[in-house]
């Protein structure tokens, strides 16, 4: 007879899961440090799905109730500023993409921008979107480091999106975001798959993972807008 697993030890497991993201980070962050910038990537799509995970998995083993030691909350706060702003923020700025001035701006805006934006306790809407662009800068990095635009573009791009993180847009969570999920849990899906392939070829430019990667990340950046343009009817 299979021994049943107490609700306590798979709580427990949850937070444990979500931890790991702390240690892949530093991984990125080593690999950021020596300008590695396709391992950086790596590790940070790692620590991306992981992300995407431990959230459904705290929810459907109750971690609030049956672990009620460790914040899953403030836990994943804590993994997420440094995976999706603190590390993509650097990598931005070390990598020379934006020379002079313009790196030191948008190193600044996104971090200071963003930990606002963590603190706030309006970032969650009714529906479990994000009241907001919710910081991922992660995404919008790796894209940039995939299509090397020109700077000016690049910053346009950061500062538009450190705006947006106040102003009352929706932004679709594609796990727990109901509305449209059947469409949103694929594309944030493949857009890891893409993710991870763009960094794997060293964002070679005839990679195809570039096109999956630009075509995602326009519906991830405005399905939330979009659904507000089209709201349900009760």
């Amino acid at each position: 007879m299979t021994p049943r697993i107490k609700p306590e030890t798979s709580a427990l497991s949850v937070h444990l899961l979500t931890a790991t993201g702390a240690v892949f980070a530093m991984l990125a962050m080593l690999a950021a440090v020596r300008e590695e910038w396709s391992l950086m990537f790596l590790w940070l799509v790692v620590a991306f799905a992981v992300d995407g995970i431990d959230g459904p998995l705290a929810r459907k083993f109750d971690v609030k109730t049956h672990a009620p030691r460790f914040d899953g909350v403030l836990l994943d706060l804590i993994i997420d500023y440094l995976t999706y702003v603190f590390i993509p923020a650097f990598a931005l700025f070390q990598s020379g993409l934006l020379p002079g001035w313009t790196g030191w701006f948008a190193i600044i805006l996104i971090t200071f921008s963003s930990a606002m934006y963590f603190a706030d306790n309006r970032m969650k809407t009714a529906d479990n979107s994000f009241q907001g662009f919710p910081g991922c800068w992660n995404m919008l990095v790796l894209v940039l480091f995939a299509i090397e635009p020109g700077f000016w573009v690049i910053i346009v791009l950061v500062t538009l999106l450190a705006v947006a993180m106040f102003l009352p847009l929706k932004f679709i969570h594609p796990v727990r975001t109901e509305r449209w999920r059947a469409v949103s849990l694929p594309v944030a899906l493949a857009w890891t798959i893409f993710a991870g392939w763009a960094a794997w070829v060293h964002f070679h430019p005839a990679s195809w993972a570039h096109w999956g990667l630009l075509v995602t990340s326009v519906y991830l950046l405005f399905a939330g807008i979009a659904q507000q343009m089209f709201p349900t009817r009760d």
